[in-house]
């Protein structure tokens, strides 16, 4: 039964057994760069492969950088055009966040693309900066990440004229967690690791949204500047906006679950279990799980589309506690907080 509605396609056109390279069939993105978090394994693999085969310049941001190399490998392996580099990054560490952005930053190279796939499930221990390792790492590392490289996004998107795209993998058991428990991030409150999953996971969707909204305001605000500027300096053959101008150059995030798949990830917490004894008939392959996120990172008919979660290739809901404006505001003090210390 599970088969049978796993090919019914959605309003997209597309389904949960879409493959990433079945969505992004025909599509020539040559010329972008992207950088995905956790490319070393699962989905993170087949996303790196996938964009790489549609001509992207992918850079795989990986904690293990002989892991990385190895897959490198195997993508040049296949694709011998492929441009693929190999960076280290330790989501969980503050200080290697920093390190990472400022060496690919003295690259020069421009960003079109920022995949935040990474993640871990494990129980409950600090990390160097102190901070609970699953939040740590999942959401907080991701957040740095996406403040510090924010502003070459915006840059390659005004010279280029082209989109940005920030995509936040996430999970559907965001519905599962309880509210942000903003006071207490840090304590150990007896909560198992399905719980802190859970609350990273809700965490990487109030993020995408928040930016989503932010990015918005800051357009809006930047597009009457310019339109303000030019009516009252132009003369009548250059009032006009530019097409740039006129639809702005914008930088989306959005967020998705990318379906139930065995991967790494299971290893050390009771998932694995749920996942083994109750899931195993609704598990994708790898090469379907990369698909959202090679859809909602690619794809053409999402341009301008911004602040949605996607499941299964299509547009989808987000839980109560996902979709509350306050929770994400004050997440996102509480990440600069916590980032700046």
């Amino acid at each position: 039964m599970w088969r049978f509605f796993s090919r019914l396609r959605g309003p997209s056109g597309y389904s949960a057994s879409n493959t990433a390279e079945e969505v992004t069939h025909g599509i020539d993105a040559t010329g972008l760069t992207a950088i995905i978090t956790g490319a070393s394994s699962g989905i993170g693999i087949e996303t790196a492969r996938i964009l790489a085969m549609r001509g992207v310049h992918v850079v795989m941001a990986v904690r293990n950088t002989a892991a990385g190399s190895a897959v490198k490998n195997g993508i040049l392996k296949e694709n011998p055009n492929a441009k693929v580099d190999v960076m280290e990054l330790d989501l969980s560490s503050l200080a290697s966040v920093r390190d990472f952005t400022s060496e690919f930053k003295s690259k020069n190279l421009p960003l079109n693309i920022l995949v935040n796939n990474a993640g871990v499930a494990t129980p409950y221990t600090l990390s160097e900066d102190k901070i609970e390792l699953v939040f740590a790492t999942n959401h907080l590392g991701h957040f740095l990440l996406t403040d510090l490289l924010l502003e070459t996004m915006k840059i390659t998107a005004h010279k280029s004229g082209i989109e940005g795209r920030i995509v936040n993998v996430s999970s559907a058991v965001h519905w599962l967690a309880d509210k942000i428990r903003f006071d207490r991030i840090n304590e150990d409150t007896g909560a198992n690791v399905f719980q802190l999953y859970t609350q990273s996971k809700l965490a990487n969707i109030l993020h995408a949204n928040e930016l989503a909204r932010r990015l918005k305001v800051s357009m809006t605000h930047s597009e009457r500047k310019v339109e303000k500027h030019n009516l009252q300096h132009c003369n009548e053959h250059e009032c006009a906006l530019s097409d740039e101008q006129e639809d702005g150059v914008h930088i989306t995030a959005n967020s998705l679950h990318p379906g139930v798949i065995t991967t790494r990830i299971y290893e050390h917490c009771i998932l694995k279990g749920v996942v083994n004894s109750f899931l195993g008939k609704f598990l994708k392959s790898v090469k379907q799980g990369a698909s959202t996120t090679c859809y909602v990172a690619l794809h053409p008919n999402l341009k301008g589309v911004t602040g949605k979660y996607f499941l299964d290739n299509n547009y989808s809901k987000q839980s109560p506690y996902a979709k509350d404006t306050e929770q994400a505001k004050k997440l996102w003090d509480l990440s600069m907080k916590l980032v700046q210390k």
